[in-house]
């Protein structure tokens, strides 16, 4: 079976010098959860963003088989959704269906077909009955479930999740790993939350200066105490 995701030698360096990836490897098999861990500056929003084409890298990235080039781009960002650490950045329409519904208009879905399916995007993050709220009056819980309906309408095969439960309350965190842990995509999951690393993911990647510090099982990690206290994780 093909990777869903695959990343050889991937290298991201800023305008100004800042070198934010070296030599990053990855692979992510369908339906497969991995947390993406590391300190602040670690590169972890870098490396998302790269999978989008959102910044300029060199190296290979390949989604869902296909090869990420300016020529693709569009292909490729069809067959994947991120959220943002901040979910204002991902809510800008006047009402909540408006919201959803903006990636699949895009994707070239009827008008008809594209409210159907993010009615039933917003239903899944548990916010049926708000549809026509706009996101200045939701909570930051429902913002965050908002955008995570944003990216389910799409029927991406590859979620990007950068710091997905920044902020949220405990039960606002604990119905956001249930409704994560109960869907079928792959995921990528960037986060200092190393709890919900541990609910949720069978393989975790550690990032630090830009560069892979340890990869690994959730225990072979998670477990290893030396290494989080090595890369200011514990």
């Amino acid at each position: 079976m093909n990777d869903i995701l695959a990343i050889d030698d991937l290298r991201v360096k800023y305008p100004d010098g800042t070198e934010a990836l070296r030599d990053v490897s990855l692979r992510v098999a369908p339906g497969r959860k991995v947390g993406l861990i590391g300190p602040n500056g670690a590169g972890k929003t870098s490396l998302l963003l790269a999978i989008m084409r959102g910044v300029d890298y060199a190296g290979r990235i390949a989604v869902d088989g296909v090869e990420l080039t300016r020529r693709t781009v569009g292909a490729s960002r069809g067959r994947c959704g991120m959220t943002f650490q901040d979910a204002d950045d991902q809510l800008f329409m006047p009402t909540l269906l408006e919201d959803v519904a903006f990636g699949p208009l895009n994707q070239g879905l009827a008008p008809a077909d594209a409210e159907a399916r993010s009615r039933a995007a917003i239903a899944a993050v548990g916010l049926a009955g708000l549809e026509g709220r706009s996101a200045h009056h939701l909570s930051g819980g429902q913002k965050r479930l908002a955008s995570l309906a944003t990216i389910f309408s799409m029927q991406a095969r590859l979620l990007l999740l950068d710091e997905p439960g920044a902020n949220l309350d405990f039960r606002s965190r604990r119905r956001l790993i249930e409704i994560l842990a109960g869907r079928p995509e792959a995921m990528v999951l960037a986060t200092h939350d190393l709890e919900m690393i541990r609910r949720l993911c069978s393989h975790v990647v550690l990032l630090d200066g830009g560069r892979v510090a340890g990869d690994g099982t959730v225990a072979e990690v998670l477990d290893d105490l030396a290494l989080l206290a090595a890369h200011a994780l514990a």
